[in-house]
Formats: structure tokens, sequence, C-alpha cells
């Protein structure tokens, strides 16, 4: 086939591409080159008249006629998609496509399924895409309390460790990552920082430590004490299962809006690294106010692993962790677990 030819081809191909009419399924479209060769195009789909616009003609010709020269009769190996121009663009017109075939039939100011209430086509298959991204990331923080329990139980009131639940917060910052497994179903999952902060009842609770382990007893000085508590730090990760009647068509985290109108729900684990821990006393002498730090281990266990509760609905999230192993290491201080629970912002 001579370069005349090629260009006949060519020049006839992109022409049938812009003016054939509706074609029922199955029609073909011969064009006659030369004396006796033609090339055959059966169509069984208007909408691959579209795709057919985004085809590089030239490359397609070029392997094509190399087959031909070659008398190679098998067929061309290159998949489709190698030769348009814009598959990027493609791709993107498609799924556009499949938004629209979504909102069929929606109109006279009737919002689309899963957008965000208005008439507006960009803005709505935005949200479109950002719904159906199989991986959202977001920082949220916990904000809540924390306690421990002791063989199942609330410590005695009398108990020198005994926590004090208002004061005794939970702060957690987290990034989170959300992938989608199944259609609502997703696995939340992510790391982050934590403090609990252990406020006891008794303001004048003083920690040591000796070689048996920690100890707890009161401060003798003459102050008058005003808080005594003990902080632990860990840098954590935790894998969370959810299930999303909303089919998670909301933004979440912090400095960032609520969009969900479902109810969601989820339990699975988390594991922390004790980076830190520390004891604070806030004390007057004189009305001269006082406060003292003293960073130690205090026999603490380094790690910590439980599971994570989480639930929301519309704008509220809530969560309560409980921690599976102990506070201190075995035979060095209570046998206490510790949980915390509260709000996700």
């Amino acid at each position: 086939m001579n370069s005349q030819a090629k260009n006949i081809v060519l020049i006839a191909i992109i022409t049938l591409s812009y003016t054939v009419p509706s074609m029922a399924q199955g029609d073909s479209v011969i064009i006659r080159v030369g004396k006796d060769s033609k090339v055959i195009f059966s169509i069984k789909d208007k909408k691959d008249l579209e795709t057919l616009k985004h085809y590089d003609f030239q490359a397609l010709m070029n392997d094509m006629v190399q087959k031909l020269e070659k008398r190679d009769s098998t067929s061309i190996t290159k998949p489709s998609s190698q030769y348009l121009k814009d598959s990027a663009q493609l791709a993107s017109e498609s799924h556009y496509d499949q938004w629209r075939r979504e909102t069929a039939g929606r109109n006279n100011g009737e919002s689309y399924p899963n957008d965000n209430g208005d008439n507006d086509n960009d803005a709505n298959y935005e949200n479109y895409k950002k719904r159906n991204r199989k991986t959202r990331s977001s920082f949220n923080i916990d904000i809540g309390m924390n306690n421990y329990l002791q063989n199942g139980k609330f410590t005695d009131a009398n108990s020198l460790y005994t926590v004090k639940p208002w004061g005794s917060w939970y702060v957690a910052l987290n990034s989170i990552w959300r992938t989608r497994m199944a259609k609502k179903f997703f696995l939340e999952w992510g790391g982050g920082v934590s403090w609990y902060n252990f406020k006891f009842e008794n303001t004048k609770t003083l920690i040591s430590n000796d070689a048996n382990g920690v100890v707890f007893s009161e401060d003798q000085r003459n102050y008058d004490f005003q808080k005594s508590k003990l902080t632990v730090a860990y840098v954590n990760l935790s894998a969370v299962p959810m299930v999303d009647f909303g089919d998670n068509y909301r933004k979440a985290g912090f400095l960032g809006s609520r969009q969900s109108k479902s109810f969601r729900i989820g339990v699975g684990p988390y594991v922390g690294y004790r980076i830190d821990s520390y004891t604070k006393q806030m004390y007057y002498d004189n009305s001269e106010k006082y406060r003292s730090h003293n960073h130690d281990a205090y026999y603490l266990n380094n790690l910590r692993y439980g599971l994570r509760f989480q639930a929301g609905f519309r704008d509220t999230d809530i969560f309560f962790n409980y921690d599976m192993n102990d506070l201190f290491t075995g035979n060095k201080g209570p046998k206490v677990q510790a949980f915390s629970f509260g709000i996700t912002l």
C-alpha cells in the first residue's frame, strides 16, 4: 500500500468517525482502497465512535502496513489503549460518563445521588470522584477521658493510685487513611501520638521507684497540694474495619466538615510504644505556686495493645479504647488495664 493510499484510508476513517449516522447494532462500514483492497469497520455501539476520535490513526496504520508488507495475517498484538492519543483524558471522560449514567434522569432541581445537594455538574462530579476514591486520608483528633480497671472493676476510692475521672484527659493526634474494601466495607488505618493523663483523687499522691517496683505514697511535705498526676505518651498504629451504611460519602477529620447522613461502626486492634512518661505535682507554698515534673519509666510497660471501638452518625463520632495488657510490667506495679473514651474531631 503506497503513501497515497494510506492517506486516503486515514482521511476516510477520520471523516467517517464524525459523519457516520446512527447505526444499528452490528452495522459495518466498508472503505475501498484502490482497485481490489478494502478496509472494514464493524461498529456495535455508537459510543465506540467517541473512542475512535481519540485514536492515533497514523500509528495504527504504520503497524497495519508493516504486517501487510510482511504478509503477516495475525492480529495486531498491541493493546488498543496504546493507540489512544490521550488515554488519561479518555479515562477521565469514561469516568464522567459513568457518573452521568448514575445521575441519569435527575433534573428539575432534584439533587444528584451522593452529591452536595446543588445542581452544579462540575462540583457534583468532583464530589463523586472524591467519594469513589479507593483510599482517602484525614487528620483526626481524639479528645476524651481515661481511667483504668483492676480485676474488671474501678480501684478502691481510698487507694493512692485511684484516678479522678474529671481532669484525667485523653488526647490523640492521628493521621488516618480510609481504604474501600467493598461497597460499604472500609478499613481505617494509620498512626499517631496519644497521651494518657491519670489525675489522682489524692492530690498528695507521690510516685517513686525502688528495686521492687513502683511505689505510691503520700507526700508528707507541708504544702497545699492541688494536683498530682501521671502522664504516659505513646506512638500508635491502628487498623479498624468499618461498615459505613452511607457508602463512604463523608469528609471526616479536623478542620473539615462532615457530610455523612449515615450510621457507621467498627472494631479493630491497635498497638502503641511508650515514648515518654512523667509525674506532675502542683502545690502552693506560702501563696507561691509551684509545679514539679519528674520524667521516669516507673516500670510502665513499653508496649500497649488493645481494641478500639468507634461509631458515628451524621456529624458525631465516638471512640472507646481498651488496653488488653497491664499498664505496669508484671509484679512491678498495680495490675490495671487502661481505657479511654470520647469524641473524634
